[in-house]
């Protein structure tokens, strides 16, 4: 759970984020501003003529079509489902009085939380601590045809680095905003009664509202699928005692409470149509604590069996993909659940195969992948093989992670890296010391369009992921300060392709195929 992490560090940096970077081999070509808007009777979510569920037979993703209004939807090929996301906006992080300077080290300070989570949950995973499941990977029994998409919006406006996922919960359904986190697999919501809980924008979940709500029970399969609380309670009569669970991030973020089943409701891609996902596995949290500023829970997407993502596998296949906004951006984009033909097609698109960790359990939660080196300037640096390497105890390997807001490098790599940047950058910014927590950092005051060295990942199956210049540098104006958006990783040798880098390129996680696509996309307009 690499999750609380990176997200902090940029919040000042990631509202104040200017496009006016630019690397060498892109000198010439304009920074355009993306906008996008869509319109709904519900915010990032539109309801059809009908409403199809699909009956949840547990974690291990069979379901199957059920029938509305004595009519049953005849579908045929592999769906896709659409979800809209936004990141939160700076906007509210400085009405809150926070300056930039106390939001980047905020964002810093979770990044790093999360990292060492990462790293715990890797090693108590190697050591069979946790269980993960069967039925990580379940085989879908049936497809339907429409893609399932959603909105996710920039999530810097309630300070945080992290994008957030609309989701309608229950029945009937309340709108909920939700972290979108490829570094975690529990769903959970805050929920009433919420005996301990952080504050977040509109009210809590509360399962008395919903007719669709049921608690998963101590004897069932699927609550050894979470850890217990510290002191769990004795389960005395299996078929009806609620299953607690307790599921942490961080030193300071967690979440407990019972384990249960609920519809989740999201749009379709067709005009005015959605999709209730009847029985979907989720934490309904009555202790919740940690810097998840504003947001009303976590959408995990992970590769283990609880996840969002392994759940509605039967009903949408074996890919999903998002587009990223740009950090600060009001503009929405999309997560597609699902075959996206746009992106299938798109001449740039490029796959990295996943490549799992030593002695890795079915279950895993992270998408790790191979690096070979990396290029700055377009010269590969000298960085030790063995440094991209996992570790027999778990620690090691890079993942890419939608819920870690920077890009983190093991520490001898990070080194290389830095000093890379700092002997190619031109001499005419003045380089800025001290400056806290990123370095290097320059002043630009007066540059319009900053040029800096290029900056590529190279993997071992050959694919080379490059990206633009405002993906890796952080300009913050009015201070005219520009700095190197790369740290190292703390106490672990993990690498980490963080949210901030993967800003306006679909990345597409394929697990039928057991790869990693990406390719440059303006996602408000995705």
């Amino acid at each position: 759970m690499t999750r609380l992490a990176v997200r902090a560090l940029l919040l000042l940096f990631l509202a104040v984020a200017s496009p006016f970077l630019v690397s060498p081999a892109a000198a010439a070509a304009g920074g355009a501003k993306l906008n996008a808007s869509s319109s709904s009777p519900l915010y990032g979510i539109e309801f059809p003529p009908f409403n199809a569920g699909v009956a949840d037979g547990g974690c291990d993703g069979k379901m199957v079509a059920q029938e509305v209004e004595e009519e049953v939807v005849v579908l045929s090929r592999s769906p896709s489902l659409k979800l809209h996301m936004t990141h939160r906006s700076a906007a509210e992080a400085a009405a809150a009085g926070r300056t930039r300077k106390e939001s980047f080290l905020d964002s810093a300070e979770k990044d790093l939380a999360r990292i060492h989570t990462m790293l715990r949950r890797r090693v108590a995973k190697q050591g069979g601590q946790r269980a993960t499941g069967a039925a990580a990977n379940p085989s879908p029994r049936r497809a339907l045809t429409e893609r399932i998409v959603a909105t996710v919006e920039s999530g810097v406006a309630v300070g945080s680095g992290e994008y957030l996922v609309d989701v309608y919960v229950g029945t009937p359904p309340r709108r909920f905003q939700m972290i979108m986190d490829t570094g975690s697999d529990l769903n959970w919501l805050q929920c009433a009664p919420c005996l301990d809980c952080f504050e977040q924008r509109g009210p809590v979940f509360d399962p008395a509202a919903s007719v669709s709500y049921h608690n998963v029970t101590c004897g069932d399969p699927r609550c050894g699928l979470v850890a217990p609380p510290a002191a769990p309670r004795a389960c005395r009569r299996p078929m009806a005692d609620p299953c607690p669970y307790y599921y942490w991030y961080g030193d300071q973020s967690n979440t407990t409470g019972d384990l249960a089943l609920e519809s989740f409701t999201v749009n379709l891609t067709a005009s005015g149509a959605s999709r209730r996902v009847d029985g979907v596995v989720f934490g309904c949290g009555h202790w919740n604590r940690g810097l998840f500023h504003g947001a009303a829970g976590l959408l995990g997407l992970g590769r283990g069996a609880l996840s969002f993502a392994s759940q509605l596998r039967a009903v949408y296949g074996h890919a999903f993909s998002y587009c990223l906004v740009d950090h600060g951006s009001s503009v929405g984009s999309k997560i597609v659940f699902g075959d996206d033909d746009a992106l299938l097609g798109h001449p740039r698109l490029n796959y990295t195969a996943f490549s799992p960790p030593a002695a890795a359990s079915a279950g895993d939660t992270f998408y790790y992948v191979q690096l070979k080196g990396v290029l700055v300037g377009g010269e590969m640096l000298s960085i030790s093989a063995s440094t991209w390497d996992v570790a027999k105890d778990g620690s090691g390997g890079t993942i890419i992670d939608s819920g870690t807001t920077l890009s983190y490098f093991a520490e001898p790599a990070y080194q290389v890296i830095r000093q890379a940047f700092i002997d190619r950058m031109n001499k005419a910014y003045p380089l800025i010391a001290d400056f806290p927590v990123l370095n290097p950092c320059y002043n630009v005051s007066g540059v319009d369009r900053v040029e800096v060295p290029e900056f590529s990942l190279l993997f071992a199956d050959g694919a080379v992921w490059d990206f633009p210049a405002e993906n890796y540098f952080i300009r913050l104006d009015p201070e005219g300060i520009m700095c190197l958006a790369v740290l190292g990783t703390p106490r672990s040798a993990m690498s980490i392709i963080g949210n901030f880098q993967q800003q306006n390129f679909h990345v597409l996680y394929d697990l039928q195929n057991n790869q990693l696509g990406f390719a440059p996309r303006r996602c408000a307009e995705v």
